[in-house]
Order: C-alpha cells, then structure tokens, then sequence
C-alpha cells in the first residue's frame, strides 16, 4: 500500500537505544515524516526517546504499537539477535515497509527462517547500511569506475574507538552479537560487493580480541566477554577482483575514522572519512573534514577533493550524515513502492560473509562460499591455492 503526497508519513520504532535515537534525531530533520510509537522495553532508554520524540506514543509491546491504526512504516533497531524474531512477528501480524538495522541475522539457523520471510513478505523491506550513503563513501563510489577503469583491488580500514556499552551489555558476546566480524563488519562487506560489483566465492581471516574488554565481567557468572577486537579479512569475488578490510577497535586516536582505497588500470582513488565529529578532542580545534583522492597511473598528481557534511547532519548522528540520507530514500519507497537499495539478499549476504569470517579466523581455514570460482588463470592460481 503506497502512501499519498500529501500525508505525513508515520513511522513505528522497535528499540530506542544509541541507534534508534539517531533514528529519532535524523527522522525529526524530515518534514514529511514523523515517529508515531516506540516499543522500547528499557525505561531509561524509553524516557530519552520520548525526549527526542515527544509526541510518540510508548507502547508496552510490539503487539500493541503493531495495533495503532495510523502506522504506515516499520523500523526495527532492536539488539541483533532480536532482529529475525521480530520480523517474524511483523510479518504474521502487520507486514508494513520496514528498515531494519544491520546485521539482519546473527546465526545460521537464521537463514532458513529469513530465507522463509523473503519469500512472502508483501511488503519492501530495507537493510539499514548506513555507511553506504555517507556524502564522501558515495563521491568515492560514484567515481570509483571512472577513476580505476574497473576496480580490481579494494581496500577498506577502519580504526576507531572500541565498542560502546548498549543495554544489557549484549554486544560484549558474539552469541548476542554475531561476533564482530558480523555486528561490525557487515557494513563493509556490503560495500566490497556494492562497490565490485562482484559476489564472494571465499574468505580468508585472522582475527581476535587484543586489548578490549578483557578486565570486564558480567552476570553472576564473572563472565569475560568475548568480542573480538581487531582482525584482517580479505574476500575473494567471482570477478576475479580482491578486497580485504582491516579493523582495529583500539586505535580511537585516529585522524581519520575510514578509509578506502580502489586500484584498477586506471588508476587509484582513496576516501577518508573522519569519526563521529563529537568524539574528536575539542583542544585540536575542528574535526577534519572528509577527503575524496584520485590517483591517474599517468604521472599528473592526484586530486584531492574535500567533501564537508552538513553540521545539522553531524549533529543528528554518528555516521557523517548518512543516516538522514538513509531515511529519505527509504521514504520514496514508502509513498511510491519500488525495490528498496538494500535488499534482504543484499543484508543475508553481508551476514554470511561476516559468518564466514569468523569461522576462518577461529579455524585458520579459508572459507568457500557456495559459488564457482573465477576461472581467470591470472588470479593467483586460485586452482594451486585450493589444491
């Protein structure tokens, strides 16, 4: 059912900690929209939310806020491994747009019952990946063609600040969580085959907790938690093209947050974008400001292009803007109906490469997706490496 023009869109929202107040705050920069309910079953987080949202209704569960008649849209920013649950109860109850937060699912006895779900959802459904609509990560992949001829390399970092405490304490456990590979890195894996244009055929890891959360305990237990830290993953692509991520979770003195560097015949281009702006230390004066870099193999110097965001934008999350961007794009396809930017299969396959990360890095074995490989000859002889 599409939405007129002329009617507010209003949204019900699934969970209202960290991530879904930046919900919040970037859904209130949007005439057109406006949160009509929240289910947020912690007080304290309910009460912030209803701060930034004054004229919602808090609703006692999701049974109830699916029962408010005037709801035209879903978002589900619950704890990950909620995420398939709560979509089944949508979907038997009131099957409306939904954008539902990354990592779609956090275990592969998931994927039958996801699998299940896109096969009669009758309405679109959205993976939130925010990373993808950040203004300097869409330059970058908006060039990215024209400055390499057809990546064949693509590289992403990220070095940042460790995790954040969330309700519950859940993401200081991969059985919450999905591991980090999953919870934090599926945004990348997402972009690798957004940016390749490319499906994974195999993954290979090495990854661990570090320095982290080690001196922390939990529950009556004295339970350590055990979310990684810092790992490398590199993914090879039916394409023939190779990426690789490094993430590091202690190195929150970082200039710059992400970084992303694609090398094809061409040439190279690189992307730098800088942390949450409200993390930077105000004694080093202003935050840096995003850098776009294009590199010609022809000797002519590189280009760099600053590309600034919105202080509003800054202001209304931790995610350079992207966010906001998010949300106006998933409001097109309420009004009018259409194919979603990321789909279910784009966020399933985000989570099964995370999957398979973490399953290569704690086995110290390469992981084959259920794909053929490339049968370009040039690539490495993938043929010797599987022998």
């Amino acid at each position: 059912v599409r939405v007129s023009m002329s009617k507010i869109v209003n949204y019900g929202i699934i969970g209202c900690g960290m991530m879904g107040q930046e919900h919040l705050h970037n859904i209130a920069l949007l005439p057109e929209a406006r949160v009509a309910a929240i289910y947020e079953p912690d007080r304290y987080m309910a009460d912030a939310a209803k701060a930034i949202a004054p004229n919602a209704r808090l609703c006692g569960s999701i049974a109830e806020l699916l029962a408010i008649e005037e709801l035209d849209c879903l978002l589900v920013v619950s704890p990950n491994y909620l995420h398939i649950p709560q979509f089944e109860e949508i979907a038997a109850t009131r099957p409306l747009p939904l954008l539902i937060e990354k990592p779609l699912y956090t275990d592969p006895a998931h994927a039958p019952r996801l699998a299940a779900l896109e096969a009669t959802y009758p309405a679109p459904v959205w993976v939130a990946m925010e990373y993808r609509y950040m203004p300097p990560v869409q330059t970058f992949i908006d060039q990215v063609e024209d400055a390499t001829g057809g990546p064949t390399m693509l590289t992403i970092r990220e070095h940042r600040f460790p995790f954040l405490r969330k309700v519950g304490d859940w993401n200081r456990f991969n059985r919450y969580s999905g591991g980090t590979l999953v919870e934090k890195c599926c945004h990348f894996f997402d972009l690798m085959r957004l940016i390749l244009r490319a499906e994974p055929v195999r993954v290979m890891a090495s990854a661990g907790q570090d320095v982290n959360h080690k001196d922390e305990r939990y529950g009556e237990g004295d339970e350590v938690p055990d979310i990684w830290d810092a790992g490398y993953v590199i993914v090879d692509f039916d394409s023939g093209a190779r990426a690789m991520l490094e993430l590091c979770m202690y190195a929150e003195g970082s200039t710059f947050q992400e970084e992303m560097t694609a090398v094809g015949p061409a040439g190279k281009i690189e992307v730098k974008v800088p942390g949450p702006s409200h993390f930077w230390p105000t004694h080093l004066g202003a935050p840096p400001v995003s850098q776009v870099i294009v590199s010609p193999r022809e000797p002519k110097g590189p280009q760099v292009v600053e590309v600034p965001v919105d202080p509003t934008l800054l202001a209304a999350g931790s995610h350079n803007g992207s966010t906001f961007y998010e949300h106006a794009r998933f409001l097109e396809v309420v009004r009018h109906g259409g194919v979603p930017d990321v789909t279910l299969r784009d966020g399933a396959l985000a989570v099964e490469i995370g999957l398979a990360a973490q399953t290569s890095a704690a086995t110290g074995q390469a992981v084959l997706l259920d794909r053929p490989m490339p049968q370009d000859d040039s690539c490495m002889s993938r043929k010797d490496a599987m022998a």
